[in-house]
């Protein structure tokens, strides 16, 4: 969308607005937001962001601001890797990530939760309906009886209602008997 936005002000302003008015204060914007860190790509969306993904495990930025040692140890690992100890490359790979696959495809424990929660609010449901079943709602009317029910079964086949495709047709009038 930005992308689309920036072509048809291009079209339609001067160059030099373009530029000076859309793209540099973009730019001081997302260095405000970022800080001292490096962007090493185009991440996600375009924007200098940080995420921990594992479907998209590229972020645009790194995830520590560089300060003194992590610029030396960024000039140490132009170097030969062999030379830089297992602690330094840790320091460097903690540098750019936040977490390893490892740490984020490790169980959170959050389904625990979402369960409590999901348990909670069934309950909380199946109490309120209790409550308005027993002082909102007023008592089933008659009709709603076994017998006032077969009554009303046995007239509506005596007045043949809807004989075609209806109740009345799977009833044998001839025999006082429904039909096989």
């Amino acid at each position: 969308m930005a992308g689309y936005l920036l072509k048809v002000a291009t079209k339609h302003l001067p160059c030099r607005y373009v530029v000076s008015r859309i793209v540099i204060p973009s730019v001081a914007y997302h260095k405000e937001r970022i800080g001292n860190r490096e962007v090493v790509g185009f991440g996600l969306n375009g924007e200098p962001s940080y995420i921990d993904r594992t479907d998209f495990p590229m972020p645009a930025i790194r995830f520590k601001e560089n300060s003194q040692e992590i610029s030396t140890l960024r000039e140490k690992e132009k170097d030969d890797w062999k030379k830089l100890t297992m602690d330094e490359k840790k320091a460097l790979y903690r540098a750019s990530f936040c977490q390893t696959f490892a740490e984020m495809k490790a169980p959170t424990g959050e389904w625990k939760s979402v369960l409590a929660g999901t348990l909670v609010a069934m309950s909380l449901t199946i109490w309120i309906f209790v409550w308005m079943k027993k002082f909102v709602y007023q008592p089933m009317p008659e009709s709603f009886s076994p017998e006032r029910k077969a009554a009303q079964l046995q007239r509506m086949i005596d007045l043949r209602v809807n004989p075609i495709e209806g109740l009345s047709s799977n009833y044998d009038y001839e025999n006082n008997r429904w039909k096989d």
